[in-house]
């Protein structure tokens, strides 16, 4: 697609992964008529001027069709969800989002758009596939014999599979990227939809800030999991969206860690030591979970490569700021 004749539309713009998307696009030269989040402004963890920003439910058909009016690409990221504690304890509400890709995928096809983005999930993965923290690597192929995540994961893998048949039936191009744990700044921090570096951070910095030199971790901590920085993200997602790939890819890093090992590089950034517990009875999701890149290597020749200290550094420093700042959002 050319870029001078691209107008999107960023479906979740309010969102984490969403706000950076419109700045980067933009700054590639993509002409970005519209962003719409759930969310009121307020709320929305980036608001770029310039665009027409709206505040739309998209479970509901007629913001769908509002939504994709005069685009030409949709990047589908909208979602109820969060880290593990909401995912587990939310199933109904994650699983409901498949109104929000249905009703996408419908507007899309009856608004002429040529492109759509759908961001998936790891969650889609079997779960018997993931039953150590010494985990083979994930591969596109172990979605199936289906047996996702409850709830979350399922909703996943039922839209991928509609985005397929969106394609074959009514040609709209689709393409699906696998996301694998994504952090940075402007993330979700607090308030129980964080995910696990962005909490790690904030827990740290309790500690640290507080005085009480102690941290709770959920599970034992040898549960492993790989961990992408937004910028790999956002490259990754172009990277797909443009290609002639039409098969769902994995996008994430391959550096796995265990939660343990997630805290002492927090602890390392902070300057700091902290006795630890562990909380058993919380959620901890699959006990192992990596990302294979071979597929995304052979047919973009790329793949998320930012070490996760590097990004893990960027991330607790803008956290750190926040908390200084203010409350959380």
């Amino acid at each position: 697609m050319s870029l001078k004749r691209e107008r999107a539309v960023i479906c979740g713009a309010g969102g984490f992964i969403g706000g950076h998307l419109v700045k980067s696009l933009i700054a590639q030269g993509v002409d970005v008529i519209r962003g719409v989040d759930i969310k009121p402004l307020t709320e929305w963890h980036q608001v770029t001027n310039g665009v027409e920003n709206l505040v739309l439910d998209l479970q509901d058909r007629d913001n769908c069709l509002r939504t994709a009016t005069g685009a030409t690409s949709i990047y589908q990221l909208a979602a109820d969800m969060g880290g593990i504690g909401f995912i587990e304890n939310h199933k109904a509400l994650c699983m409901l989002s498949v109104l929000i890709n249905t009703h996408m995928l419908m507007a899309a096809r009856d608004k002429g758009v040529e492109r759509f983005f759908y961001s998936s999930s790891a969650c889609v993965y079997n779960g018997d596939k993931q039953n150590r923290p010494d985990v083979a690597a994930l591969k596109e192929a172990d979605a199936y014999p289906a047996m996702p995540e409850d709830g979350y994961g399922w909703e996943k893998l039922f839209s991928e599979r509609m985005c397929r048949h969106f394609e074959e039936d009514f040609g709209l191009q689709c393409r699906v990227a696998r996301f694998h744990n994504v952090y940075g700044p402007f993330g979700t921090w607090d308030g129980g939809r964080e995910k696990a570096p962005a909490a790690i951070c904030r827990k740290v910095l309790d500690a640290k800030h507080g005085g009480k030199h102690e941290i709770e971790i959920w599970g034992d901590g040898s549960q492993t999991r790989s961990f992408m920085y937004i910028d790999d993200c956002l490259k990754g997602i172009r990277m797909i969206f443009e290609s002639d790939v039409h098969e769902p890819l994995n996008l994430g890093s391959n550096e796995l860690v265990t939660v343990n090992q997630l805290v002492d590089m927090v602890e390392d950034i902070a300057g700091i030591k902290l006795k630890r517990s562990y909380d058993l009875s919380a959620p901890k999701g699959v006990n192992g979970r990596n990302s294979d890149n071979t597929l995304i290597m052979a047919k973009l020749g790329w793949a998320p490569s930012i070490r996760l200290r590097d990004g893990m550094e960027k991330t607790y420093n803008w956290i750190e700021g926040e908390m200084l700042a203010g409350p959380a959002r």
